[in-house]
């Protein structure tokens, strides 16, 4: 596939793809007879596989050191489980941090919930006469 399929198909630009492919996060493409890149349909399963490395924080320079792990092939399985190990440890770290954030963030809405309702229940309880929009004129009396 072109380089213009595979960005469509990825979600990435070509010019993500081509830097990718240049500083050895993508293996460099095979060329057609006019020398532009031609994709094998696998590279999808790698890129989408950087994409989650990408999204849950991994540094650029792991990425480029599993990338180059994965192109040694067998006998660095270790190294990348290794390295993918770590990770995990730091995405568990991160996800317990947003958990603690959530938390506060429930808290703190529930808080509001809790006062818009005791508004809301209080104002049912005052008799009708009281219930007037501030600044409203009350009838004469004679």
């Amino acid at each position: 596939m072109k380089i213009g399929e595979l960005a469509k198909r990825s979600g990435l630009t070509a010019h993500t793809i081509r830097y990718y492919e240049r500083i050895g996060l993508l293996p460099y493409a095979d060329r057609d007879r006019s020398s532009r890149r031609d994709y094998d349909a696998s590279i999808l399963v790698w890129i989408e596989f950087l994409g989650r490395l990408k999204t849950t924080g991994m540094p650029i320079r792991d990425m480029l050191l599993y990338a180059e792990l994965r192109e040694r092939g067998s006998g660095s399985e270790a190294e990348r489980r290794a390295l993918l190990e770590r990770h995990r440890e730091s995405v568990r770290a991160h996800v317990d941090e947003l958990n603690a954030c959530l938390l506060v963030l429930d808290t703190k809405i529930g808080g509001y919930a809790e006062t818009e309702q005791r508004m809301k229940d209080y104002d049912a309880t005052l008799p009708e006469r009281r219930r007037k929009p501030v600044g409203a004129r009350s009838p004469r009396t004679g």
